[in-house]
Formats: structure tokens, C-alpha cells, sequence
């Protein structure tokens, strides 16, 4: 069986000498994943309450959004900015029927305390950001079946042990299927199988009660349409809104999509769908209606950031413009494409693959990450006897992470690729393998539900982000890859860890944590 080893050691010997001042255990119950640690290792803070060493400077923090404001949706929503005596940032307010504007300005918000009966909602969480992020995919393809707000929230304080920093929640709209990407009514969201909005709103007013940011799954490359035209199209949109926001029809739909939607708007601006109406995101009532909607989603709802769906159907500067306008904690896009193949053998030069990746992100300008779909592709390859895939041309790591680190969101599965779909999965028997890589290196990692319960992974994982936080370990960290042979990986991160991969037993000089060696 392959060994993934993780040392906290000194530096001042070769790789395969050195060994750390003092080992200790941390009781992984698996003799898959070893570590130690030397005297004097850098540890801010017990799992869950980590802090960025300079935390305790109020201007050194993200500003901080307490609670959720309650908006009139029959009025146009303003924001103004606070004043010297409020936290940096803007305050909800709501003007009547004034027409909307595409400033950015108009849309960003600072949200205030809202008082539900007895019940006043709590604090936003503190960002871990902009590179201390761990997220957690919190569902998987079929979790529309258990109540999931109420089974999810459950599992918060467990969750909160972890580590985890965001938690991604699936799409909350009324939706024609039941996992919710193929949205109808957006501000419906009493009608989707996952739960009502209050449970919604309780589920994330206790992850917030731990610190812990909720990012909301966006839907807005295409949109199912609630009635059919006069030639039999389903472009006519309902919001769910009683001002008509969001009641739209063949306008907002491109004109060149593949799907028969009978669109009159512009011409796509990325890919088409193919199972819904694609949106023409150039149209501006279009921009300003999503924009308030995803504003209420943070200030009614009480999410703070956004994964995007589908990002490689409309431009990127459309997910800027609707990042600028929302000012999410966090944004991440998925953009899955193909990779490269030669005679049917994924290719070990992948730059072409990773390029599209750093080509979108530079067009939203910054303002979202990607997941790192490249290092996914590569790495569940390599941890099949294949290791020398994990380091590029220059010595560096093959995926996003090796270019563009502190916008990659590296992962192993999610409801797509893994759960019960399994159309792209990380090979089961390495799957702790794959996390003792991405936990290790730079990047945001984001770890897979399933993989916690459903694999029985949760004490190894937990130990794994201990790890990385305890050392420093961060999106920007430096790796320096000392092999990257058939059967072996060794890499070093900030100086601080060692990363050893593979069943090549050359490490008989390091002192073991744990484990028995190789079996």
C-alpha cells in the first residue's frame, strides 16, 4: 500500500536524512498517514478558532457584517456608506421605485441586526482570507433526500472542529430538478427539496454562531422558464417576487442558444447549456435583477460569498461585475473543460489546460478563484503508481497551484464528480492519499462531505488541517519538489513541512509519529 508521510522537520540536512528534534503522535488510527512535528513548530491556535497571527489589529481584519436586514422586496435596494462611527463598509437602506442603476457602488452593503421576534441573528463571521481559507463542499448529489438544512445542521459544531473556514451549500432556489441547477422562481426558496428558508436561515445563523462563513451556490448561466410563449418556448420567467423582479421573457434569453429557447436578446457570450435557456448577461435589467437578488441573498438570507455554476458559459467579466456589485467574503468559478490527451493517455504537460483557468480568472479581474480542475486530473492519475506527474517542466506543481496558488481551489470529488454521479472520481483506496497532497500544499483546499462520513475519514482529515494551520500552511506557501519518481513524491513547504508520497521506502532515517511503515 502507498504511504503518504507528513513531517514538521528542520531543514538543515539532505531530504533523506533529515529528522525531526522531537516526534508526536496524533493518533491517526490508519497507517496510511504519518506525521511528526520538532520542537518549537508554530501553532496559532487550536482547530476552528485560527487566527491570522496580526487578528488582534482591527485594521489589519476584513470588516466584519453583522447579522441580516430585512428588506422591503417591493422596493429598489440602496446602499450607502456607513458613517465613522459604524464598522468600515455600507449599510442597507431601500428607496421606492427608483430605477436601478449598474454603479457597483449601489449594490455593495453593510448589513445590520436584524431582530426576529426574541431572536436577533448572529455576527457575521471574521474571513480567514484572503489565503487561510479551508472550505467544505456540505453536500452531494443526493442530499436533497434528508431535510439537509435540518440534517446539516446537526453536524455544525463537528464541522466547526475541523477547521473549516466556509462550508458551500447547493443551490436554495425553487429549481425543475430536484438538486437545484436548473433554477425557476430565485426568490423561491420555500419550494426547494432541501429545506424552507427559515430552516435555511437557522442552518446558517448557526454556522455562524461558529465562525464560519456560508457560501451559496449561483445558478445564473441559465434559467428554466415557467411558462411557455406562443410558439411553444419555455422562456417566460417568474421571480417569485411580488414587484415582478425577475419576471422575465424571450429578451433575457440569448438569441444563438442551443436550446430551443426562442430567445431575442444578444449573442451568447460563452457556451451554451444546453438544458435550459441561457441568460444574456449583457443585458442590463438582467445585471441589475441578478444583482439584487444576490444581495438579498447575503442581507435577507445570510450568505457572504458565492460559488458560481457553469462559469464557462458567459464571460468572466459578468462574474466580476456581479462580484463588485455583491462584495462576497469569497467567490470561486467552476470552470470544468477537458484535458489534454495523446493516444488516449492523459498528457503529462497540462499547461494548456491550466492556462484556460488563469485566462478566467484574469478576466474577472481577480475577484473570484478557480477550482483547480487541473490538479484534480492529474493527481488522481499520478496516486495510481504514476507520481511523476506531479511536478511540471520547471519543477513546480502541474496544476493551477503551480502558477496561480492563491486563486486555485484545489479538490478530490464533488457532487459532479464523485457521489453517486462518479462521472470523473478520485480512485476510493487514495483518497487520503489526494488530501494528505492538497492539504499540504498551496491552494484552497476544499474537502468533500462524503469523504468525512460516508468514507469514515473525518479523524484523519481533522488531523491533516491541524497540520496545515499549525504550520502556516497557506495558499501563497512554497513548495520545493525534491523527487517525483513512478513510486515516490517528496516535496517541502515553507520550509516547515515534508510531504513524502508512495510505497519507495527511503525514509529509514526520519523518526515515525505513528503508523508501522510500508505493508
Amino acid at each position: 500500500m502507498s504511504m503518504p508521510l507528513v513531517f514538521d522537520a528542520t531543514f538543515n540536512a539532505p531530504w533523506n536524512l533529515r529528522r525531526p528534534l522531537r516526534s508526536r503522535k496524533l493518533g491517526f488510527k490508519s497507517s496510511e498517514v504519518y506525521t511528526a512535528s520538532r520542537i518549537g513548530a508554530p501553532c496559532t491556535a487550536q482547530i476552528g478558532h485560527f487566527r491570522p497571527k496580526d487578528a488582534s489589529n482591527p485594521s489589519s481584519r476584513r470588516s466584519q457584517r453583522p447579522g441580516s436586514h430585512s428588506l422591503s422586496t417591493s422596493s429598489r435596494i440602496l446602499w450607502h456608506e456607513r458613517g465613522a462611527h459604524g464598522r468600515r463598509g455600507v449599510t442597507a437602506g431601500v428607496e421606492k421605485d427608483k430605477e436601478s442603476s449598474s454603479s457597483p457602488e449601489k449594490h455593495k452593503r453593510q448589513i445590520r441586526p436584524e431582530v426576529h421576534g426574541r431572536r436577533t441573528r448572529p455576527g457575521r463571521p471574521t474571513p480567514q482570507g484572503p489565503y487561510n481559507n479551508v472550505l467544505l463542499q456540505a453536500f452531494n448529489w443526493d442530499s436533497h433526500k434528508n431535510n439537509w438544512w435540518t440534517t446539516l445542521k446537526t453536524k455544525v459544531e463537528e464541522i466547526c472542529g475541523l477547521g473549516i473556514t466556509d462550508v458551500w451549500l447547493p443551490p436554495v432556489s425553487q429549481s425543475v430538478d430536484r438538486q437545484g441547477y436548473l433554477p425557476t422562481q430565485l426568490y423561491s426558496l420555500d419550494s426547494s427539496a432541501y429545506g424552507t428558508s427559515a430552516q435555511l436561515k437557522e442552518l446558517i445563523d448557526e454556522f455562524h454562531r461558529q465562525d464560519i462563513c456560508c457560501i451559496a451556490d449561483i445558478v445564473i448561466n441559465h434559467r428554466s422558464g415557467v411558462k411557455q410563449d406562443s410558439k411553444g418556448h419555455w422562456n417566460i420567467f417568474k421571480g417569485g417576487n411580488p414587484d415582478k423582479r425577475l419576471d422575465w421573457g424571450p429578451w433575457a434569453v440569448v438569441d444563438d442558444d442551443v436550446y430551443d429557447s426562442g430567445g431575442k436578446g444578444k449573442h451568447d457570450t460563452g457556451e451554451s447549456y444546453g438544458a435550459a435557456p441561457d441568460l444574456d448577461h449583457t443585458n442590463k435589467q438582467v445585471q441589475d435583477e441578478l444583482t439584487d437578488w444576490m444581495n438579498w441573498m447575503r442581507a435577507e438570507i445570510g450568505f457572504d460569498g458565492w460559488r458560481f455554476d457553469f462559469v464557462k458559459g458567459y464571460h468572466p467579466k459578468y462574474t466580476n461585475l456581479y462580484c463588485q456589485r455583491t462584495n462576497p467574503t469569497f467567490a470561486v468559478g467552476e470552470l470544468w473543460t477537458s484535458m489534454e490527451y495523446f493516444n488516449g493517455q492523459l498528457s503529462w504537460d497540462q499547461n494548456k489546460h491550466r492556462q484556460v483557468l488563469c485566462d478566467w480568472i484574469d478576466g474577472t479581474k481577480g475577484s473570484s478563484s478557480a477550482f483547480d480542475f487541473t490538479t484534480k486530473g492529474i493527481l488522481q492519475r499520478a496516486v495510481n503508481g504514476e507520481l511523476w506527474r506531479l511536478r511540471d517542466e520547471k519543477n513546480k506543481p502541474p496544476g493551477l497551484i503551480g502558477w496561480y496558488p492563491q486563486k486555485a481551489v484545489t479538490f478530490l470529488d464533488n457532487h459532479d464528480t464523485g457521489s453517486t454521479q462518479r462521472h470523473w472520481c478520485f480512485p476510493d483506496k487514495r483518497v487520503l492519499m489526494g488530501y494528505a497532497y492538497i492539504l499540504t500544499h498551496p491552494g484552497i483546499p476544499c474537502i468533500f462531505i462524503d469523504h468525512l462520513y460516508e468514507f469514515k475519514l473525518k479523524n484523519e482529515i481533522q488531523k491533516l488541517v491541524l497540520l496545515r494551520k499549525r504550520n502556516r500552511i497557506n495558499a501563497k506557501s512554497k513548495v520545493v519538489i525534491q523527487k517525483a519518481e513512478a513510486d515516490i513524491y517528496v516535496a517541502k513547504i515553507d520550509e516547515r513541512l515534508i510531504l513524502k508520497l508512495g510505497s519507495r521506502n527511503t525514509y529509514q532515517y526520519w523518526r515515525m509519529a505513528m503508523g508501522k511503515g510500508p505493508q
